[in-house]
């Protein structure tokens, strides 16, 4: 098995490379779905995050609102609040890292010859890059993040612009993530371009997966 980190800044497309990889055989699992999960009511990780961040960012059902604890950890720097987002970090990464790591193992047992890929926006932020074989990074330009961000949350391009920045600024620059990437996905042109990178980086991945037996 093949152990592969599918990483991007935001909006570059990760979700849309990671799901090409599933119709060309891969296996791929969201860190952001493992997240979730554990951010469910009782779950250690929702009582940590309630602790830190407090219950306004609860729905009336007790469940977490994204939205609002996204909010809260990344801040408004303009209005002199700070970023918490290392905070909401340390309290999730460890725990989604235990649960990426129990499910390669798994994919690993069923299908000794997998590629098994986690798709995760933060694999170099939070030094997991040696969690993995191979390091996919997608990119695209900034103006295109902007805009996939708008279509995909239905907001403004303003508003898009501020969020997009905001979250950006959490992140390390494309130009540091390319450096330590073994493959480079450019998701700035036309679709089919993507889809043809696609397909010859999951070739050459499907090949190591093999020579690792």
């Amino acid at each position: 098995m093949l152990r592969v980190g599918l990483t991007g800044g935001i909006a570059s497309g990760k979700s849309a490379v990671g799901n090409m990889f599933v119709v060309l055989g891969g296996y791929v699992v969201q860190a952001d779905d493992i997240a979730h999960q554990l951010m469910l009511p009782g779950e250690e990780v929702y009582l940590e995050v309630v602790r830190h961040f407090g219950r306004e960012i609860l729905n009336p059902d007790g469940s977490i609102h994204r939205g609002k604890l996204a909010e809260a950890a990344f801040g408004d720097v303009a209005a002199g609040q700070p970023s918490r987002v290392e905070e909401l970090n340390r309290i999730v990464h460890p725990a989604v890292v235990l649960k990426q790591e129990e499910w390669m193992r798994g994919i690993g047992r069923a299908y000794p010859e997998a590629v098994a890929v986690v798709e995760a926006a933060l694999i170099l932020e939070a030094n997991m890059g040696r969690c993995f074989d191979r390091l996919v990074v997608v990119t695209c330009g900034p103006e295109q993040r902007i805009e996939r961000w708008a279509q995909r949350r239905n907001v403004d391009l303003e508003s898009a612009r501020r969020e997009v920045t905001r979250r950006m600024a959490a992140q390390l620059p494309d130009e540091k993530k390319i450096k330590a990437a073994d493959y480079v996905i450019d998701n700035s042109g036309p679709m089919e371009k993507t889809e043809k990178q696609a397909r010859k980086v999951f070739a050459e991945l499907q090949r190591d997966a093999k020579k690792a037996l």
